[in-house]
């Protein structure tokens, strides 16, 4: 296993000078840790990045496993996407990186991999990261008409709406939350909602502690 390893790390090291030497400016940074390497790009150029990293024969990264995104409201260009790569040719996987903010699209990865069509559009719905060029940019997982991206970093956690069944208009309305006091009182005698180590009454505890 740690030959394999040691194989690995010096083909991936390759791999990353590769790229920047076949890219230049357009490699904003590249990190190798954990065995693992994670190539940050500039946004205009992924699909170029992606194109080479699946035809090359030094690459043949073939499969595209996963298009996913990460919030970090702090930064200006808060949102992350991240493109990861399998090569059964090399037996090598690697991470690419953009960055984007809330307006500006991301060219899309369908012309280079057909599978980045599903993955685009979650990463749309969860986030609101738009794909230029998109043949399909319809959301994925939320219903139609849903109102903001639920894993957006400042998207409240209870949501907007709530979800019910009228049985009067037979049919499913939305409603605002509503977090009602009365449902948010503690039993504090209860083993599972209470604060006290040791229930009233339960002198055998009482008498361990």
């Amino acid at each position: 296993m740690s030959e394999l390893l040691s194989d690995n790390s010096a083909a991936l090291q390759d791999l990353r000078d590769l790229l920047k030497s076949h890219f230049g400016a357009d490699v904003i940074d590249t990190v190798y840790r954990y065995g693992e390497l994670t190539v940050v790009v500039k946004r205009e150029s992924i699909t170029n990045v992606l194109t080479f990293l699946r035809d090359d024969a030094g690459c043949l990264f073939k499969q595209l496993i996963d298009v996913c995104g990460v919030d970090y409201p702090e930064r200006a260009e808060r949102f992350e996407v991240v493109y990861h790569l399998l090569s059964l040719k090399h037996n090598l996987r690697i991470r690419v990186k953009v960055t984007t903010d809330e307006e500006t699209p991301v060219p899309t990865a369908v012309g280079v991999f057909s599978a980045a069509g599903w993955f685009e559009r979650e990463t749309w719905d969860m986030y609101g990261v738009f794909f230029a060029d998109h043949p399909d940019p319809r959301r994925i997982l939320t219903d139609y008409g849903f109102e903001g991206h639920p894993l957006r970093k400042d998207f409240p956690l209870t949501g907007y709406v709530e979800v019910r069944y009228d049985d009067e208009r037979k049919r499913v309305v939305y409603e605002p939350v509503k977090l009602v006091q009365d449902f948010r009182n503690f039993d504090f005698e209860s083993p599972w909602e209470g604060m006290q180590n040791i229930l009233p009454g339960d002198e055998k505890a009482e008498g361990n502690a």
